[in-house]
């Protein structure tokens, strides 16, 4: 038997016990569903179907500034001269979320 030959003996017998493995564990489940036992198999990755994998998780928002914090630093800029009444007014609004 040459290199080719023992190659398709393995492939053959790699196959026939993957077969057969297979099919007791899906006998084997089936008797275990069938008693009532709450058992869940496992299913072994790449035999199966595959669930997707689970969204990560939204970011964390940075933690929020002190509101009375941020106006103080607001008017400190209108008192500047960096923003005009209007923007001011406009920032004022997005940090009381009005």
């Amino acid at each position: 038997m040459g290199l080719i030959g023992g190659m398709a003996r393995t492939a053959v017998v790699a196959g026939t016990a993957t077969a057969v493995s297979n099919r007791v564990s899906r006998r084997q489940a089936e008797r275990w569903s069938q008693q009532g036992s709450g058992y869940a198999p496992v299913q072994r990755v790449g035999y199966a179907q595959e669930e997707p994998p689970a969204a990560a998780p939204a970011p964390a928002e940075p933690p929020a500034r002190d509101i009375a914090a941020q106006l103080t630093d607001l008017a400190q800029l209108k008192e500047q001269g960096v923003l005009t009444e209007q923007e001011f007014a406009a920032q004022k609004a997005r940090v009381l979320g009005t």
